[in-house]
């Protein structure tokens, strides 16, 4: 990164990485669940001098803040406190949003709201949407749900290769600098992941909602990124998502699950195309879908009594 700023959120602080901050245009880039902004490097980089990325660190993530009350701070009614305050913070009127994951599902909550609707001048979802896999999700909380403790920094370069194949990374370099941003050191001498491990908490106590209604609500122009091997985002989702949004541009990223790095020229120039283009209005028929959705199955599951355990 560029430069680092710290916002103030109540008692904690969100750190923004930055990239080009004199450049002339911004996009925010928010990251995963477990991931954080250091994760946009690339991107950045790819993207070019002409645009200045923010990539804010999730709190309980990267060099934000870990939250002294996770049941009330690790939920997305928070995180879009937290996204607003970036967006107060940089006096950010509008702005395109790029997320991947959990920071695509933060931006399209933003966009979906009347409130704070008119902040997202233009969204791209990588490897997300309003309607999930089940199965891939489950699979996504039990493994954030349970602490991850490794005895060398080899064991958990090699277990983050093996779970992280889905993004897509080519390099044994770029596989290093993803592990060396990712470790955390314990006072034992052993090594985790970086996050706050009660993370995964949300899967408890966040509220359900009517992700299909979020999408159809949403205005401003749309693309959508899915890795060809996600195991989260099917194919037949994308295409119910252009039916609800005519004019939805999609891109699918071959030899990627989830989720695409947007680290080369192949992923990063057609966002880039999409961020300049002309922002056409849009009329819409869009299809119903039933209430509650993915959300509401992920949220059922982890309340019929499967304990997500944090580390202590």
């Amino acid at each position: 990164m560029d430069a680092l700023e710290l916002v103030p959120l109540g008692g904690m602080e969100i750190a923004v990485r930055i990239w080009h901050p004199d450049a002339p245009r911004t996009v925010v880039a928010w990251h995963g669940l477990a991931r954080h902004g250091g994760d946009f490097e690339s991107f950045a980089r790819a993207l070019g001098p002409e645009w200045r990325v923010l990539a804010p660190d999730t709190p309980g993530r990267g060099l934000s803040s870990w939250s002294p009350i996770p049941p009330q701070d690790y939920l997305y009614r928070s995180y879009k406190k937290a996204a607003l305050a970036v967006l107060d913070h940089f006096e950010l009127e509008t702005v395109p949003w790029v997320g991947t994951s959990m920071g695509g599902l933060l931006g399209m909550l933003l966009a979906a709201e009347a409130g704070s609707a008119h902040r997202i001048e233009r969204l791209v979802l990588n490897d997300v949407g309003p309607e999930l896999n089940p199965q891939g999700l489950t699979q996504l909380a039990l493994y954030f749900g349970r602490p991850h403790r490794f005895t060398t920094f080899a064991q958990l370069q090699a277990e983050l290769t093996e779970h992280y194949a889905g993004f897509g990374i080519e390099s044994e370099a770029a596989w290093r600098r993803l592990a060396l941003d990712s470790a955390r050191r314990l006072p034992d001498g052993s090594w985790t992941y970086h996050y706050d491990p009660r993370i995964a908490e949300q899967f408890i106590h966040d509220t359900p909602r009517d992700t299909w209604a979020d999408w159809r609500a949403i205005k401003c122009p749309l693309m959508v990124i899915r890795g060809a091997e996600s195991p989260l985002l099917d194919a037949e989702s994308v295409l119910s998502m252009a039916e609800a949004q005519p004019g939805l541009v999609t891109l699918e990223v071959p030899g990627c699950g989830h989720a695409p790095m947007l680290d080369r020229i192949s992923q990063v120039a057609p966002i880039a195309a999409f961020l300049t283009r002309p922002h056409r209005q849009r009329h819409r028929h869009p299809p119903e879908h039933t209430a509650g959705g993915w959300w509401q199955r992920l949220i059922d599951w982890a309340r019929r009594g499967t304990r997500l355990k944090g580390s202590n």
